[in-house]
């Protein structure tokens, strides 16, 4: 574990390995987060964790270095909902960026309609206990009503809870994404409970997608996580116009485990084991919820 003297750690390797998989021509990283630098975006009063400096400099050129061409920037909670650091990253882009943010509910149209102008596409909405306070779900559905069109809800769930949220889920009047599946237990298979739960979730409306995302998170082993292959693949090949891919990267709270971002995209054609599963994953789907307008 890496922390400066200010105590703050660093999650991300300084040196990730090349992959071996070449990633298609206009490859989105479609999960990926920037920190600070904190000396002109700060961190939010309530953020959980204290990362270092990631910003976009170094996010650009992971992109080059993994062979992808844009990035989707999910605000990090310990930025809460200043969405400086993420607008900024967007705007200094050159295009190939668009962001998602997260918002206090009472939020007006006109601070909307500028998250938009900034290449904002979308709010997210954490339920994970240890990393917000507070997730009511009554004045999430009522900013959900107001979002500019074309934008999507981000949802982040660990599987335990799917059963309580499925009625906000159902309620949702947007498009929905869901991050990391859902957190399931990979080590449960293809067929196991958590994964049988999330199926039944996508199939109740056509309009969930989800990140088939975080090996690292989300499975025991090592790389290169035949577990958490064994249950996204067929996860992947059953809703191929609903999945997205994103590196995570910085990586938050993983820096008593940090992953190496090229074995994470050698992972791609293994959930995607076909070019027309590739280019849906990491082209195709995201591209129509980013880069429709």
């Amino acid at each position: 574990m890496s922390v400066d003297a200010e105590g703050r750690v660093r999650s991300w390797t300084l040196e990730p390995s090349l992959p071996r998989y070449c990633p298609p021509e206009g490859a989105i990283d479609a999960h990926c987060h920037v920190f600070g630098p904190a000396d002109r975006f700060p961190f939010s009063a309530k953020a959980k964790y204290k990362p270092q400096d990631a910003g976009p400099e170094q996010l650009f050129a992971l992109r080059d270095r993994l062979g992808l061409s844009r990035n989707v920037i999910v605000q990090a909670s310990c930025h809460g909902t200043d969405n400086a650091a993420t607008l900024h990253a967007i705007a200094v882009s050159e295009g190939r960026a668009r962001g998602v943010a997260v918002v206090d509910p009472a939020i007006s149209d006109v601070e909307l309609q500028a998250l938009h102008d900034g290449g904002i596409r979308g709010i997210r909405f954490n339920f994970l206990k240890r990393l917000v306070d507070d997730a009511p779900k009554d004045k999430f559905l009522e900013v959900a009503g107001r979002l500019p069109a074309g934008w999507h809800v981000v949802v982040y769930f660990e599987a335990d809870t799917l059963a309580e949220l499925r009625p906000f889920l159902d309620a949702l009047p947007v498009p929905v994404v869901v991050d990391h599946m859902g957190r399931p237990d990979v080590a449960q298979g293809p067929d196991g409970t958590d994964m049988r739960a999330f199926r039944a979730l996508l199939d109740s409306r056509d309009d969930i997608h989800f990140k088939a995302t975080c090996p690292d998170r989300l499975s025991a082993q090592d790389p290169p996580w035949e577990d958490f292959v064994a249950a996204v693949r067929p996860l992947v090949e059953a809703y191929p116009d609903r999945c997205l891919w994103g590196t995570d990267w910085p990586h938050p709270n993983m820096e008593s485990r940090i992953p190496d971002d090229g074995a994470l995209v050698d992972v791609i054609p293994r959930i995607a084991p076909t070019p027309e599963l590739q280019r849906k994953l990491l082209i195709d789907n995201p591209t129509r919820l980013y880069w429709s307008d």
